[in-house]
Parts: C-alpha cells; structure tokens; sequence
C-alpha cells in the first residue's frame, strides 16, 4: 500500500516505497500482554481475549484486536468490557513474564544499534543511521527486526520509520497490527496532511473538539493556519508546538540516557465524593508536591497523568503528553483538571484520586533545537522557586496556595497519606 494518508485505514510499506533518510525506527509491541498470554494458549488465537482482573471490580490490563473490535479497552472495567464483548476469555496477567519478553526484545534492538531509547515496557525508538552500511536501507533494517522478533518470540511488532520521531511514532500507530511504514522524508507531508488533527502529540478530546469549532479537522487545515492564531486561540506553547508538528518538524534525537520514571502522589479520601470542587482542589495539592520532587530530583515531566478509583474499586487512568516538558505546579494542575473535566463521573463517587509526571528528562537537557523556546516564566515558577526556597527553611505549608489551607485536616481521617514511590 502507498504512504498516501487517510483518516483511518491501516497503511502498509510495499517493496518500492524505501528511504535512506527515514532512519528513526518505532517499534511498538502489537496488544504485547495479551500477545505474550497466547504464547501459552495458542488455542485462543483469532479469538477475542482479554487480559485482567475477572472480579467485577477488575480492569482491562491488555485485549487481543479481536476483542478490541467490539470496542474493548485497556483501563477499562472489566464489567463494561464483558458487556461489549461477552463471548471473550479473560486471562489474569504474569507481569514477570512480560518483563523477560520486554528484556529479550529491547537486546535485539541494541544488537542493531546502541542508539535505543525505550519508552516503555513495550514499545521504543531506534537510530538506525549508523547501522546502515552494515544492515541495508532503514526498510531492510526493520524488516530484519520484525523477522527476528517473531522467530525468536513468537511475537508480532509494527514498525514505522521516518526522518523524526514524531512521524516515526505515527507510522508505526498507522501500520497497526504487525505492519511496516516507511515514510521518505519528502513524502512526510503527504502522509502527514490528511490525518485528523487529534493524531498530533498534545490534542486531545477537549483540545481537538475546540479546533473542530473553528473549522479545522484535518492536520493540513491547521498547518495552513497562521502561527500567531494558533497561539491566540491554544496559548503560546501549544500554538507553537502544534504549527511545527503539522508541518513535520520535530529535532528530538535518540536519547539513549532517558530513564522511564515517573513522579506522583495520590490520595485516599476518608469519604467517598463526587464534588469536583474537592477533587480540584486534592489535584492542585498534589501538583504541588509532583512538582517540587520534579524539581529537587532535576526531572522535568513530558506526561501528565490522573488516576481515579471509583467507590466500587474500579481505577482508571487518563494522560497527556504536553507540548514542553514541565516541573510547574501550575502547568500540572491546568493538565491534571483538564484530564477530570473530560471525565463523566455520572453518579459515581471517587475513592482515591493521584497525578503523576512520567516520561521524565533531566532538566538542562532537552534538545538544543527545542521545539518550544516559549518560556513558562509568567510569574508561575519564579513563584514555585520563592515557595521551595520557603519550604527548605520552614518547612511545608510556609507558603501554600490559599486554596490549600486548612484543607488537608478536613479531609483525611489522621493524617496525609503516604507519597508514592518516585520510579516504576
């Protein structure tokens, strides 16, 4: 199939579309835990399967496409998940297991190049540009690794390949389950313009239904709109970031010294609740504390992410990659309430409510070249720096958001819960 572009339909490379330039490689495990559960149960193969807790207050760790046709989701209660699928077989997961088969993945990959930055247990880029005159072009390179792949393991990956990582990410998405997609660098906005503008990093449900009002829906329309338009209407930063991944331009390189941590806090309230003025209010409390670990560690978040636990026990979690990695209180909480209010709590009450920054870079070495020089300066972090500087001295609670006094005593039995552990 041609690299030519569309709104939904699954793309593959065929033997004529190669590029020497399209030397970024990403690799993403195709439904990986539940691939790995059929390892053990071929006899479930081209069936509908999901992975996770089968009590009712269980959740959808993985789920096989099959089963995902019938609109079944990871984070998903598996009740809810039984409803739209009834005929599935539930398998419980074996976390050792998915790391072995992460552990013998991610050396393949680094048996091709050294340049592999993983992005989580089951997905990662490569840098191939250096393994060329050894390995061939980028599209014999990936077809190598999805061969070796799948004869060693038994396991499936799809593969997109492009001159950035952002196009590389896209393709890989595009060519889902187990395809390759070979983006050339000149064709990269012809396969870039015609998706819908929600396939760009940092638009999400909110984000893209305020571009659909004002007439964009396409990647392409909102490349032809003004830079300084986008910002009037999503903000400096966003605007920015937007305009430059629609026309394709993303500088990140390889960054073989990224750790997958995270940083997060969560909470436990004494009383099960559904106003969202107090979960609002336990959201800034906890961006806070997020961001100044952010900062003692060094760390900047490129995710922000908010679990919630129902008062039946059901958990989900929501996130969103922002458009400049971040250690502002303030830029977290904005993300954090953004990701509750695109939530229909209906009549359910929340039990437990955390935020966490993931995808964390050491502040000081985001690329040169950053996409988003904007500033978050307006007066937000120097003001978080005053508070660090306040709290070292005093303690915490010298200088709080007014919003926050007081309030921590009113909602918790005894005393505030503990924090979460800082890596995963």
């Amino acid at each position: 199939m041609s690299v030519k572009g569309g709104q939904g339909e699954r793309q593959s490379t065929g033997d004529s579309v190669d590029s020497d330039d399209a030397t970024i490689l990403h690799i993403d495990m195709d439904a990986f835990f539940a691939s790995v559960e059929l390892l053990d149960h071929p006899e479930l193969r081209g069936k509908p399967v999901i992975v996770g807790g089968a009590s009712g207050r269980g959740v959808v760790t993985s789920a096989t496409y099959e089963a995902r046709a019938y609109g079944v989701r990871s984070a998903m209660p598996m009740a809810r998940a039984m409803q739209l699928c009834p005929k599935a077989v539930i398998l419980p997961p074996h976390g050792a297991k998915y790391t072995e088969y992460s552990r013998r993945v991610m050396n393949m990959f680094r048996d091709v190049t050294p340049l592999v930055q993983p992005l989580s247990i089951d997905e990662a880029f490569l840098d191939v540009a250096g393994a060329r005159k050894l390995l061939g072009s980028p599209l014999e390179i990936a077809r190598s690794i999805r061969a070796r792949v799948l004869t060693e393991t038994g396991l499936t990956c799809s593969i997109g390949a492009a001159s950035t990582k952002f196009v590389a990410k896209l393709a890989s998405t595009r060519s889902k389950p187990d395809g390759l997609l070979v983006i050339p660098k000149d064709r990269t906005l012809d396969f870039l313009h015609p998706l819908p503008v929600d396939a760009l990093w940092g638009v999400g449900k909110v984000s893209a239904e305020n571009l659909h009002r004002r007439g964009l829906h396409t990647v392409r329309d909102l490349a032809m709109t003004p830079p300084d338009t986008l910002r009037k209407w999503l903000g400096d930063a966003a605007g920015s970031h937007l305009h430059e991944l629609a026309w394709g331009r993303d500088p990140r390189h390889v960054d073989t010294r990224h750790l997958e941590k995270s940083v997060g806090h969560e909470n436990t309230f004494a009383v099960d609740t559904a106003d969202r003025d107090i979960l609002r209010g336990e959201l800034l409390d906890q961006a806070e504390r997020v961001a100044v670990r952010l900062r003692r560690g060094g760390w900047e978040a490129r995710t922000i992410a908010i679990k919630l636990r129902y008062s039946d026990f059901t958990t989900i979690t929501r996130s969103r990659t922002i458009a400049e990695p971040t250690d502002v209180a303030r830029r977290i909480y904005e993300t954090s309430t953004t990701l509750l209010d695109e939530q229909d709590l209906g009549a359910r009450r929340i039990r437990l409510i955390g935020v966490r920054g993931e995808q964390l870079v050491h502040k000081g070495e985001r690329d040169a070249l950053s996409l988003w020089s904007e500033s978050e300066s307006d007066g937000w972090a120097d003001a978080e720096l005053v508070m660090d500087a306040a709290t070292e001295r005093f303690g915490r609670g010298a200088i709080l958001p007014a919003r926050l006094l007081g309030r921590r005593e009113r909602l918790y039995d005894t005393k505030p819960p503990d924090e979460l552990p800082e890596s995963r």
